[in-house]
């Protein structure tokens, strides 16, 4: 083995029984990993960048991958092959002229955006959707429960009025940049082993742009873009529940080059209420009531979100029991219908009593005769 020069399975982490797709799929995240643009002005990312590509170059290759299995790196090496019956590279069609690793990036990793998003050639100056951006609005238990209207203010990236998002001041343009003619990327050649090996990086002229402006605009520094805060409408659903989100489309961050702008997403903060507690979209209440009230029954008046009702509550009502009035509870959320308004009875044991109502309890409780499956228990008792 060459000095210095480690196994090509060993390299790229496999074994040497690894199925093709293993080992493409071992190449592209040890590509990833070690790749110059990834790594600028890096020494040893380079080394091992230029490693994983000749093991790959060989472990790819059916052929090669055969002759390297037998012979070693005698097979595939064409220091190996000098005077050894001309085993060299050249006689196994090794790599002549120029590479171009954005075909090779091309044909491993799909489509012609280069290499995983790293040194591709997009179009700089190719529409973009603008960032979404977010904001919070607090409302409370009834304009949840039936919907509202609020006006936010928000801080959003918006196009300069100035120079109408190109950066350069009114009455002059961005110029192409001459040194990568307006693709935002410069291709640059590196000698290996395999012959010259091209890969793409941004422009350091224009930032990768595509383009060059001589003339910023004075309001936004040459950006395009400028930070406003703006009022907004936001319309809240009726049934909305607490930390849900309402998408305001188009209300984002502009487009960049002419592209559409991003949403503007409202998280929604409800405010807990005095008396009711949410359920989805039923609402549940606690009604205090009197021994007396449960005992011979009464009529109560309920408070619901569209006002106070009626409600006759049935002589003998135990402590803890529970009664629904059906339909007041909380419109549901984009569809028909409410919830349901569910009402717990919590029945009150008198304090501070005077002795002459102590004794009329006692002789109550004395005369009281309880249902045969109740126990030994007085009256009193199943109240506490």
């Amino acid at each position: 083995m060459p000095e210095n020069k480690r196994d090509y399975y060993e390299v790229l982490g496999v074994s040497k029984g690894a199925s093709d797709d293993e080992i493409k799929k071992a190449y592209r995240k040890a590509a990833r990993q070690y790749h110059p643009d990834l790594h600028p002005d890096d020494a040893e990312a380079e080394a091992k960048f230029k490693e994983c590509n000749e093991a790959y170059e060989v472990l790819s290759d059916p052929d090669k991958k055969a002759r390297y299995d037998q012979f070693g790196f005698a097979g595939v090496d064409p220091s190996y092959g000098a005077g050894q019956g001309g085993a060299g590279f050249g006689g196994f069609n090794g790599f002549e002229g120029d590479i171009d690793l954005g075909d090779i990036f091309s044909s491993i990793f799909g489509g012609g955006g280069g290499f995983g998003g790293f040194g591709g050639a997009r179009n700089p100056n190719a529409p973009r959707q603008g960032r979404d951006i977010q904001s919070a609005v607090t409302i409370t238990f009834e304009e949840a429960a039936k919907g509202c209207k609020k006006t936010i203010e928000v801080p959003r990236v918006e196009d300069c009025s100035q120079c109408h998002g190109t950066g350069a001041a009114p009455g002059s343009s961005p110029k192409t940049c001459p040194e990568c003619n307006g693709r935002g990327v410069v291709s640059v050649q590196q000698r290996t082993a395999f012959g010259v090996m091209s890969t793409q990086r941004p422009c350091s002229r224009c930032g990768g742009k595509g383009k060059i402006i001589e003339n910023p605009c004075t309001k936004c520094q040459g950006k395009g873009k400028v930070r406003k805060r703006n009022k907004v409408d936001i319309n809240i659903p009726a049934g909305i529940d607490n930390r849900q989100v309402v998408n305001v489309r188009g209300f984002g961050d502009s487009g960049i080059n002419g592209g559409p702008s991003g949403d503007l997403r409202v998280i929604v903060n409800i405010k807990p209420h005095k008396e009711f507690e949410r359920d989805g979209f039923d609402i549940w209440y606690s009604k205090h009531v009197s021994i007396v009230e449960a005992t011979l029954g009464s009529e109560l008046r309920v408070p619901t979100l569209d006002g106070d009702v009626k409600y006759t509550m049935p002589a003998g009502t135990q402590p803890g029991e529970v009664f629904k009035l059906k339909g007041k509870g909380i419109q549901r959320l984009n569809g028909v219908g409410k919830g349901d308004l569910f009402v717990k009875v919590i029945v009150d044991i008198p304090t501070n009593l005077t002795a002459e109502q102590k004794e009329t309890l006692k002789k109550f409780d004395e005369s009281y005769v309880p249902p045969k499956n109740a126990g030994k228990k007085g009256f009193f008792d199943k109240f506490k």
